[in-house]
């Protein structure tokens, strides 16, 4: 169970320097308690982590990187040494990785077409990579989609099960974010159902309808290819694109409403792929605060200037260039227009494309990409940072390696390479 505080994160954006400050020792004495390790047909006595401290290692903190020793004491961050002690000389401690958009997890849950029966498996699997890169909050972009298999309807709501019965088992804190295709409006209904059940708090709206080659009365590219991953043939599946592009008229004013509705339930809410500053000026209209892989530098621009929170792809960021021809991410991101780094299809992506960008943003601006920015805009105002009270989520870079090489979330440990495992041991 997170430990959820009042206090709001410090944003480190523009606080880039690599001095070492000194840092305040704050006691904290509470311990906290592991989860219930949910095994079947047996009770399981808590088990507690007893508090411990790292030294020895560089601390990214709000004042910027400082060398005193860190605590962590009942899931917190605590400047007061106490517990044992690891000692990681040369490490980078950082706050941990907050991933506001990444469907990694998919290729856990069916690694190959069909092959989805234990989905709780899947998502357990999924769960230790995303540790083994840092990631210490993550939101799972499920699809509510017309395209079928692992992005219909019937899947989104066995995945949502899943991921509620396993989500006691791990450390890592695994959300949601629902990606709705926006032309589903007899679905809206059902997908609110979905939203309050699962306790989902953040929704992003697409539209991936080839409506340019239906408008023409052409067979869209790729019919065949996603017509067997839905389950359909390539006429029933051409049938039920037209029939969703007919109802063109309709979708504005359903989707104000429903917009409507989720905000009234305090659903963060963005847009996918805004093209044109007039998409995101529609978007902003609706509610939708978030944009959400802005294709061109004006609309990141505009959305900028409007004071929305803009989501780039850290593949993006680490390719140098967007894979579709759309507008480089570390752009946006060195001219002050990136809220947020997200992982998109590669969970390794988000430290890499900060350490890409920090020899020129400086350590503090680029790690808040990940880390207290995407936190900021989720309204988690617990964590992203490594100040003393937050939730203790952080990743310690490996010097050797210069890749994480310990990842804890909310006080317990998710990941350990093996070097730090021998500090552990040893400790």
């Amino acid at each position: 169970m997170p430990f959820l505080l009042s206090a709001r994160a410090p944003d480190l954006r523009g606080k880039g320097g690599n001095a070492v400050a000194p840092c305040v020792a704050i006691p904290q004495k509470r311990r906290m308690t592991m989860p219930d390790l949910m095994v079947p047909d047996l009770m399981v006595p808590d088990l507690m982590m007893p508090d411990f401290h790292i030294t020895g290692g560089a601390v990214l903190r709000p004042e910027g990187l400082c060398d005193a020793p860190l605590g962590i004491a009942a899931g917190q961050v605590a400047a007061e040494a106490s517990g044992r002690a690891l000692h990681l000389p040369g490490w980078q401690v950082l706050p941990g990785i907050v991933d506001v958009h990444g469907d990694g997890f998919e290729r856990h849950l069916a690694p190959r077409r069909g092959a989805m029966r234990d989905l709780g498996a899947g998502l357990m699997a999924a769960e230790a990579e995303l540790a083994a890169n840092g990631i210490t909050t993550a939101y799972l972009a499920q699809f509510y989609s017309w395209e079928g298999g692992m992005r219909g309807p019937e899947f989104a709501a066995a995945m949502l099960r899943a991921l509620d019965d396993m989500r006691p088992r791990v450390a890592t804190d695994l959300r949601v974010q629902l990606r709705v295709e926006i032309y589903l409006i007899d679905d809206y209904t059902a997908i609110e159902a979905l939203i309050a059940a699962h306790d989902i708090g953040y929704v992003v709206f697409n539209d991936h309808i080839p409506h340019d080659a239906l408008a023409r009365g052409k067979r869209p590219p790729r019919l065949t290819g996603q017509a067997l991953k839905s389950g359909r043939n390539p006429e029933a599946h051409l049938a039920l694109l037209q029939s969703l592009h007919d109802r063109r008229e309709e979708v504005p004013a359903a989707l104000n409403q429903f917009a409507a509705r989720l905000s009234s339930r305090n659903v963060l809410l963005g847009s996918h792929d805004d093209a044109t500053t007039a998409d995101r000026q529609t978007a902003r209209g609706q509610g939708l605060r978030v944009s959400e892989f802005p294709e061109t530098a004006e609309v990141a621009a505009e959305a900028t200037e409007a004071g929305d929170a803009i989501v780039m792809g850290a593949p993006n960021v680490v390719r140098g260039q967007s894979h579709a021809g759309k507008v480089s991410a570390g752009f946006i991101a060195r001219e002050g227009m990136c809220t947020a780094l997200a992982s998109d299809y590669h969970y390794p992506a988000p430290f890499q494309a900060a350490m890409a960008l920090a020899p020129d943003m400086g350590l503090g601006a680029a790690w808040a990409l990940v880390s207290s920015g995407p936190a900021a805009m989720l309204g988690l105002r617990d964590r992203g940072t490594l100040a003393s009270g937050a939730r203790a989520d952080l990743v310690a870079i490996n010097p050797e390696t210069r890749r994480p090489g310990l990842t804890v979330s909310g006080g317990r440990i998710t990941y350990a390479d093996h070097q730090a495992a021998a500090v552990l041991l040893t400790a």
